[in-house]
């Protein structure tokens, strides 16, 4: 009989007879379904076969939900955006962005206005919009594109702002993210987290494929391509780098990668199982899980390789660690209690701290940039959904964000506004953003490829 188990755990079968536990992609990702996904892995055979190439699939956001406070907003489209840049639309992307966030209604925005124009702003209150947004783009002899704009609140009918760039073609999509940007923190007091990255696994003709996109999905470049699974993606607090597993060797190791030249090194390739990379605050540290002494359990190894020492120490599995945004904790998955459930302990080690007590099978922690919410994983009668539990309330329950039934692999965008995670709809894996309240959602959705292990990258791009 065979037992599917999601993402966290997974009893091998290999030569040793030792139980190791790697973060995997889903199941159905293989081709042959073995007994066992340790029998799985042992017929992967070495091929790294490409760095640094286009990215092929494509997304489209498609929203759903009403959130319980929206402002909303008109953005009019860009004079000259069409000739300019007939095949993207720069205020098209400033509209998803913002109405992906939750915090936005998009109002219906006819009409001529650029950033030197004098908008009425009755009529615009007419239309029941409280700010209004209106721009240009030209193209410059140099071949770079001139972008302007600028915002109103239609309440008040005073100017909230503005900004003009001169970009090449290839940072058209950035611009237009940063003016989200600039809206969003402007009118929310937030950062904007619009022209950050994120990271995602495809497989599609039997191959998988490590992706680098923006975080609408979109513009995404290849970082490695493999007939072999890669899972488990984490991103350097410095943006710079990605640690990742790839089971390129007929093992799991661990990998390091710089995200603008493709240059990548071992991390750990110790005997057994290497997996589930984190990194800490500062970037100096990552925790791993490792198998080297028999068992799964957590180590912390520095950047470079060097200075292994050993986190836990049970007779569980002990995996799937995730840093506290101070640096001083580390929680983690251990079926320790008889079922997975998500713990704490501090860098040190020594105590041990149950924090999941909702459900008997908790994994997948994730934990806001402010250090206030876990986000998880939780089994449901035979469903995995994403759960949030309120960590700075003594006592709380856990929320349920979704009804979905394959969620995995939660990661919050670097603002803690928002949470992309993976999930299974219409016969595809696909990817998902969606507000703390679960109340919006965005579907990104992949045209020609299955995608999972998505992970938000920090701000500073």
């Amino acid at each position: 009989m065979m037992v599917i188990l999601p993402d966290s755990f997974a009893a091998s079968a290999a030569a040793d007879a030792t139980m190791l536990h790697t973060r995997r992609p889903p199941l159905r990702w293989f081709t042959a379904r073995p007994a066992t996904l340790g029998a799985a892995f042992g017929l992967m055979a070495a091929a790294l076969l490409g760095l640094a190439l286009p990215a092929q699939a494509q997304f489209r956001v498609e929203i759903s939900g009403v959130g319980a406070t929206q402002l909303p907003i008109a953005i009019v489209k860009f004079r000259d955006e069409d000739k300019a840049t007939p095949s993207l639309s720069v205020s098209a992307i400033v509209r998803a962005d913002l109405e992906r966030s939750g915090v936005f209604k998009n109002i219906d925005a006819p009409g001529a206005l650029d950033e030197n124009s004098q908008p009425v702003m009755t009529e615009w209150r007419g239309r029941a919009a409280d700010a209004l947004v209106a721009g240009s783009v030209t193209r410059l002899a140099d071949g770079r594109f001139d972008i302007r704009f600028k915002f109103w609140d239609v309440v008040k009918g005073n100017v909230l702002g503005g900004q003009s760039t001169a970009v090449d073609a290839a940072d058209l999509r950035l611009a237009a993210h940063r003016i989200a940007d600039f809206i969003y923190e402007k009118l929310t007091g937030d950062k904007g987290v619009f022209s950050t990255r994120i990271s995602y696994v495809t497989k599609g003709g039997g191959r998988y494929t490590l992706r680098v996109a923006d975080a609408d999905g979109e513009g995404g470049q290849v970082a490695l391509n493999s007939p072999e699974p890669i899972i488990s993606p984490a991103w350097a607090p410095d943006g710079k780098q990605l640690a990742y597993v790839s089971f390129e060797k007929q093992k799991a190791v661990v990998y390091v990668q710089d995200t603008s030249t493709g240059a990548r090194r071992e991390l750990a390739n110790f005997r057994g199982s290497n997996s589930a990379p984190a990194w800490s605050p500062d970037g100096q540290t990552l925790a791993v899980t490792l198998s080297r002494e028999n068992g799964s359990q957590l180590y912390l190894i520095d950047r470079n390789g060097g200075n292994v020492r050993r986190l836990t120490t049970s007779n569980a599995i002990d995996t799937e660690p995730a840093f506290a945004p101070d640096g001083r904790g580390i929680y983690f998955v251990s079926d320790r209690g008889g079922g997975p459930q998500i713990y704490r302990t501090s860098m040190g080690g020594g105590n041990v701290e149950r924090v999941t007590f909702g459900g008997n099978y908790n994994i997948s922690p994730a934990i806001s940039p402010d250090g206030r919410t876990l986000a998880y994983v939780s089994r449901q009668g035979g469903a995995f959904r994403l759960n949030t539990l309120d960590l700075s309330s003594g006592g709380a329950q856990p929320v349920a964000l979704t009804d979905t039934n394959d969620d995995e692999s939660p990661s919050f965008a670097p603002n803690g506004r928002l949470i992309i995670y993976a999930t299974r709809a219409q016969g595809r894996d696909v990817l998902m953003t969606t507000t703390l309240d679960g109340k919006i959602k965005a579907r990104l959705l992949s045209t020609n490829a299955d995608v999972r292990e998505p992970v938000w990258g920090p701000f500073g791009r």
